[in-house]
């Protein structure tokens, strides 16, 4: 006789990859990112090369002085050798031989150590006031030196830059501008012979 029951069925194992259920396969990437990776990729890269912003900068600076120093008309007398084009000429050029080879720097891996001295908090945000400050005192005297002359203008030009960078002496900082701006003037123009504006005080100077 056979035993009454239900015969048991033997465990089959469970056959992976079974048609009906997609797997993975190997090289497949799982997810699709969803934002680019160029933009990223190139805003890191700009980042680790910010100092080339600092060359193309010192190379605009550099054709700006060139370009004034070889159109400056020379009306005067030239004393010696050196005239009143050689220096503006010799800070221009140097100024463009910086820039190519600090960009040159840059692009070869080169970076800049950053400031370790204990009197500089790496954490805390730039001082865009101070600079907003410095680069409206010098358009101000870009604009003020025509019609106001240099020792006016200058003096403002010094202290207004000494009020952008902390200093509060309203008693002594106007005359040491003054001092400054008149001492200026009478070096380029009497000593070295390259002319400034004198303004309202040219009959005084």
């Amino acid at each position: 006789m056979t035993p009454t029951g239900t015969p048991e069925t033997p465990n089959k194992p469970e056959a992976s990859g079974a048609p009906g259920t997609p797997e993975s396969t190997p090289g497949t990437p799982e997810s699709t990112p969803g934002t680019p990776e160029s933009a990223p990729g190139a805003r890191s890269w700009l980042r680790e090369h910010s100092e080339i912003g600092v060359g193309l900068l010192l190379l605009v600076l550099g054709v700006l002085v060139l370009t004034d120093a070889l159109t400056m008309n020379v009306d005067i007398t030239q004393r010696g050798p050196v005239g009143p084009k050689t220096v503006p000429v010799v800070v221009g050029i140097g100024l463009l031989v910086v820039a190519v080879l600090l960009t040159l720097d840059v692009l070869r891996g080169g970076r800049g150590e950053a400031e370790g001295g204990e009197d500089v908090d790496l954490a805390e945000p730039s001082d865009w006031r101070t600079v907003l400050l410095l680069a409206g005192v010098f358009l101000g005297n870009a604009v003020l030196i025509g019609p106001l002359g240099f020792p006016i203008s200058g003096a403002l030009l010094f202290w207004g830059s000494a009020y952008a960078l902390g200093s509060r002496h309203y008693d002594r900082d106007p005359l040491i501008a003054a001092g400054l701006a008149l001492v200026t003037y009478f070096v380029f123009n009497n000593l070295l012979g390259v002319p400034l504006p004198g303004g309202p005080l040219m009959g005084v100077l």
